[in-house]
């Protein structure tokens, strides 16, 4: 396992800033030799603390203006049921984060629509179709004052 000391935690704070960033601007940065921080950088992501890189993309420019967390809470507690409504959610494309959690309900999705009809249709036409869904509670996300996701 890889240490995670002070200069790691500054090379992984730097990366999930800007991912883009160049060695040499990294290593300017957290105090290191170009070298010496090139493989400190190769060794987390050999050791899968750093398990990629993503762009970071603008929602109103992909046409989403839309955006709800959802609870969904299924009638049926088996395996068998769990499986089937994650291959249904990972099917559907508003879906972007699907999380089994604990509590009163088994899921919390991440949904990004166009609209709120293009919502309504995703929650009537697809969840509301799907077998041992039990309950849908939807928050809908009025602003992201904090929001680190990539």
């Amino acid at each position: 396992m890889t240490k995670i000391d002070e200069i790691n935690r500054k090379i992984l704070h730097e990366l999930s800033r800007d991912g883009r960033i160049s060695n040499l601007d990294l290593a300017a940065r957290v105090g290191l030799s170009p070298s010496a921080c090139l493989r400190r950088v190769q060794e987390l992501e050999r050791a899968g603390v750093i398990s990629g890189y993503r762009a970071v993309l603008n929602p109103a420019a992909l046409g989403i203006g839309f955006v709800a967390y959802m609870g969904v809470g299924l009638g049926e507690h088996t395996k068998a049921a769990q499986e089937r409504f994650e291959r249904a959610v990972a099917r559907a494309p508003e879906v972007v984060e699907c999380h089994n959690i604990t509590g009163t309900i088994e899921y919390l999705l991440r949904v990004e629509c166009a609209d709120l009809p293009s919502y309504k249709t995703f929650h009537t036409d697809v969840l509301g179709t799907l077998p041992h869904v039990n309950s849908i509670t939807t928050y809908v996300v009025m602003g992201s004052p904090k929001d680190l996701r990539a």
